[in-house]
């Protein structure tokens, strides 16, 4: 597994050509802020890492057999700055259909492909700051982007996080946010050691448990599932 710095921008190239992922894998170790996490020669491959492993820059092939890098785009389950890499200057205009950074056009220089960079690593730099800034209010709210908005999560009283495909439920005990998050992004924004996953599909708040069975956790009325491999670690919590 890679080792990500605070500073790093997380990313993946997908292209199914292997000669175009070896020229981004190549000029990618050359800049120190870039993470390649992973190099994909089919679009699909890269879309089912992408639904578990967060991402902040995709490089993606615009033409590809099976699904295409716009395809691609628009069934990411999160967003991410995009910079398409294309052999024909003519596709680059279908790539700001879906608010694409950047286009490159094969073969890629290194110098273009690091003015690329560059702009991606401000546009989610500022885009990390503007999210601090919101997010969080003396640790008691969560700010979560619903639609073109965002919607805010009362912690004191949230119950529980469903994951359902690429949206998130977030309960509270008297009202219900839908949300187009990651369980692993938003575990990342909450208070540390108060919430856990238990499923893969759900994150609870650990004071807000009423009851632990073998296979099932209650809370606010509701039961929820625990998967075997979370529920030594949801018993060694709630002990502490």
């Amino acid at each position: 597994m890679n080792t990500v710095a605070v500073h790093s921008l997380r990313c993946i190239a997908v292209d199914d050509e292997p000669i175009g992922l070896r020229i981004i894998e190549s000029h990618a170790a050359k800049v120190p802020y870039l993470a390649l996490l992973g190099s994909f020669l089919s679009a699909t491959e890269a879309l089912a890492y992408m639904q578990g492993h967060p991402v902040d820059l995709l490089f993606v092939d615009i033409q590809m057999p099976d699904l295409s890098g716009l395809e691609l785009v628009r069934l990411l389950p999160e967003p991410v700055v995009v910079i398409f890499t294309t052999a024909h200057a003519g596709y680059a205009l279908e790539g700001f259909e879906v608010a694409a950074l950047d286009y490159l056009l094969k073969p890629i220089s290194l110098s273009r492909f690091l003015q690329a960079s560059s702009r991606a690593l401000e546009k989610v730099t500022a885009q990390k700051r503007v999210n601090e800034s919101v997010q969080s209010v003396a640790g008691a709210e969560l700010f979560v982007k619903t639609g073109y908005d965002w919607s805010r999560v009362n912690l004191a009283d949230l119950l529980y996080i469903e994951a359902d495909d690429n949206y998130l439920t977030f309960v509270e005990l008297s009202k219900q946010t839908l949300s187009r998050m990651s369980l692993s992004e938003v575990l990342a924004k909450l208070p540390v050691g108060e919430y856990l996953r238990i499923h893969k599909s759900y994150v609870i708040a650990l004071t807000k448990v009423d009851k632990v069975e073998r296979h099932q956790v209650s809370l606010g009325g509701k039961r929820l599932p625990v998967s075997s491999s979370y529920r030594d670690d949801l018993l060694r919590r709630l002990a502490k």
